[in-house]
């Protein structure tokens, strides 16, 4: 009974999480509440707080979620087995971040403020899944390049910084564009894919 009762629990919560994905990608962050995620869910507004205590704590569950994915991505990587090159070894990490536009956009827009309104213990387990996100890529870096100790923690410490800026330049909006087009300010069109692998070639 307890493992179907953590099954139906596990469940609901997913449906929760999917409404609020499906909200954000045409929805900004303030705009969407609890309200607003029960319309595009089975369960009423009172009902979802049985699962999430503010909309902060759906995000966090699908940003952990996200990570949960993009582990799985850079296990596949490390798992290979045959060893790949630099230029490869960039390709293959851009092309699982490249799948990963949710964990970007919350990264680079949100995350303060959903980590100051989660209870401690949601935090805790996110924080402990973006620790094996880190342990994977090290692993990656490790296996494929022997990369030495002192070398992987000064890469980790480039990459995730500029990991978190990579949707604004990806995903800017007209209003953005508009602006920058005003000023003369240059700008081109670029994929996830090319930000991520353009700068792991220039760390690794």
């Amino acid at each position: 009974m307890a493992v179907e009762l953590k099954e139906t629990i596990d469940k609901r919560r997913e449906e929760i999480m999917d409404a609020c994905e499906k909200l954000y990608e045409t929805l900004g962050f303030q705009s969407i509440n609890i309200k607003v995620i029960s319309t595009e869910t089975s369960f009423s507004r009172p009902s979802i707080y049985n699962y999430f205590q503010t909309k902060e704590e759906i995000f966090l569950g699908l940003l952990t979620r996200e990570y949960m994915k993009w582990n799985d991505a850079l296990k596949n990587i490390t798992d290979k087995d045959s060893v790949m090159d630099r230029d490869a070894l960039a390709g293959a990490i851009a092309k699982s971040m490249e799948e990963r536009k949710t964990l970007l956009k919350i990264s680079a827009m949100n995350l303060y403020e959903i980590e100051e309104n989660s209870r401690d213990e949601l935090l805790v387990e996110y924080k402990r899944i973006f620790k094996r996100t880190i342990e994977l890529f090290d692993e990656c870096l490790k296996k494929h390049l022997k990369v030495s100790e002192q070398k992987r923690e000064q890469i980790r410490y480039a990459f995730f910084p500029y990991m978190y800026g990579i949707y604004p330049y990806a995903y800017p909006t007209e209003k953005q564009i508009s602006a920058m087009d005003d000023v003369k300010l240059s700008h081109r069109d670029v994929t996830v894919y090319e930000m991520t692998c353009q700068f792991l070639k220039l760390v690794l």
